[in-house]
């Protein structure tokens, strides 16, 4: 599986962007894939997932303002951001991985496979 992030920027703080993740491969449905997320200086996070029963999850920093979202169709999820803050500002990965393990999901080992990341920078 090969993954493209794309769709950051600057945005102030209350804005809104949509991040996508492009996924190449046949069997991505199947897939759990995640979003992270790596400030300077800090270790990189768990931001949100969705699971191949699309099954969401998300981290409680970003709940009720972010969505994840899957089109099969474009072998695309996304990553819905609203009322961002300036503690959002981070580097912002794509990553999918076979596994579907709840208690596993929201770590950086699970994930095998990882896109490049999209610098997305709240300011105030």
């Amino acid at each position: 599986v090969q993954l493209q992030a794309s769709g950051g920027g600057l945005v102030q703080a209350g804005g809104s962007l949509r991040l996508s993740c492009a996924a190449s491969g046949r069997a991505f449905r199947s897939y759990t894939v995640g979003w992270f997320r790596q400030a300077p200086g800090k270790e990189r996070e768990f931001v949100a997932a969705i699971r191949w029963n699309d099954n969401t999850y998300y981290a409680d920093s970003v709940k009720g303002r972010f969505t994840i979202s899957r089109d099969i169709a474009k072998n695309t999820v996304y990553l819905q951001m609203y009322s961002l803050k300036p503690e959002d500002t981070a580097v912002y990965y794509c990553a999918a991985t076979r596994t579907s393990i709840m208690t596993t999901i929201a770590t950086v080992s699970a994930y095998a496979y990882w896109g490049q990341g999209t610098q997305v920078t709240v300011s105030s």
